[in-house]
């Protein structure tokens, strides 16, 4: 497996463009899922600041499902940095008011 030392997580949005893009790529559900599931990987996985996998297809030839998976099990687990959310309109305090209220 090639060097990650970043996982940078994904909006809600653009997991969702991924996943709607892949559903018109693949009919197969199975399929549809590998995919998406490298397309995640390949937009997430960074070494040195600079992207892991050129693209999907990538991922696919060079992990195991294995491997896919564990990234994105820790990518889904990973808590962003608080001054970090991927989105600059994400408001952490108020978040974290509704959370405990």
């Amino acid at each position: 497996m090639r060097d990650i030392d970043e996982l940078r997580p994904l909006t809600a949005g653009r997991l969702l463009a991924l996943w709607r893009e892949t559903r018109e790529a693949a009919e197969d559900p199975l399929e549809r899922t590998v995919l998406c599931n490298a397309r995640i990987a390949a937009a997430c996985c960074f070494y040195r600041g600079e992207p892991v996998f050129e693209d999907e297809q990538a991922v696919l030839a060079d992990l195991t499902g294995h491997q896919i998976e564990t990234l994105l099990r820790r990518l889904a687990e990973a808590e962003p940095a608080k001054e970090e959310t991927g989105n600059p309109a994400f408001n952490q305090r108020r978040f974290e008011t509704l959370r405990e209220g």
